[in-house]
């Protein structure tokens, strides 16, 4: 993965925005995501994401994270999503 991202979080609210985001996003669990811009995303989260240090197109060092979900009934259908980008996670349950 690349240490680029569109979108870094600096500021105390963004940064635990993100690490609460992480929590809502278990292993093997299946999700609706609902980005910042309206589109809806389901799947099942391939792997609890995991917050890391990169860097915006200025050089400016902050945090962020990548989630990737799967469909598994409609395989090889998966997308990869930046925490930032994510208004809100809704479990569905198992």
């Amino acid at each position: 993965m690349s240490r680029i991202a569109k979108t870094i979080c600096t500021q105390a609210d963004d940064i635990e925005r993100i690490t609460r985001l992480v929590t809502e996003m278990p292993t093997g669990e299946p999700v609706r995501i609902v980005e910042r811009n309206g589109q809806v995303f389901t799947g099942t989260v391939v792997e609890r994401p995991c917050v890391q240090v990169f860097e915006d197109v200025h050089g400016t060092e902050g945090i962020n994270a990548v989630v990737r979900i799967d469909d598994p009934s409609a395989p090889p259908w998966s997308a990869e999503l930046w925490l930032s980008d994510i208004e809100a996670v809704e479990p569905l349950g198992t």
